[in-house]
């Protein structure tokens, strides 16, 4: 289990800062996050500068807001220790050529109600088809917010439908404007039995640890 940097958000673009917090979470995995289009030159010129880093998964969040164009050519100048690039498919362009020459690296991440695609697996199968190589990540937050019962179904239909590309899990709460939030009781105990199919993959919180975790 590792963090995500986009918690951290009163020092977004130090990196090494970021990286610092991130390890006192949790020394295992990390997510850094460039949310923004203007924060993933920064990252990537941090990153290839070599920094001694003490995770040993170590994963990029690619922007989801504010695309410059070039975000391809930026990630595919990451270091191949980079182990997945995490991207949303409602940010992808038309022609996916670029994100293809990323390999097994990427990983299409399925979206929330906010979204209008990504999120069944009809649309993510869409995206597979076009990127073959290309891995998951479940973000069971978000099939959570397309899916209230206590089957969880959706989740579990990704999971059967995309268990070989599983590659990380995103972990949190929502709340009522759809913001990653600290992961509730009651959602722990909700999510048991999908995470339990995601115990050989890097699980990233999108939120701060809960204390009773403490």
């Amino acid at each position: 289990m590792g963090l995500s940097t986009g918690v951290l958000v009163d020092a977004w673009g130090d990196w090494p800062e970021l990286v610092r917090r991130a390890a006192d979470v949790s020394p295992y995995a990390v997510e850094l996050s460039a949310l923004s289009g203007t924060e993933l030159p920064g990252l990537t010129e941090y990153l290839r500068s070599s920094p001694r880093l003490p995770f040993r998964y170590v994963s990029v969040h690619a922007p989801s807001k504010d695309p410059s164009g070039d975000e391809a050519e930026l990630l595919g100048r990451l270091p191949l220790w980079v182990r997945s690039i995490v991207v949303h498919p409602d940010v992808l362009p038309s022609d996916l050529t670029p994100y293809r020459r990323l390999g097994s690296r990427l990983l299409i991440e399925n979206m929330d109600a906010r979204k209008t695609e990504g999120q069944s697996v009809a649309e993510l199968a869409e995206i597979f088809t076009e990127l073959p190589d290309a891995g998951f990540c479940l973000d069971v937050a978000h099939s959570w917010s397309l899916d209230h019962s206590a089957e969880q179904h959706l989740s579990h239909d990704l999971l059967d439908a995309f268990r070989r590309r599983l590659r990380h899990v995103h972990l949190s709460s929502l709340d009522e404007d759809g913001q990653h939030v600290e992961l509730s009781l009651e959602h722990e105990e909700l999510f048991a039995p999908v995470l339990d199919r995601c115990r050989d993959v890097p699980w990233i919180l999108e939120a701060s640890p809960p204390l009773r975790w403490s």
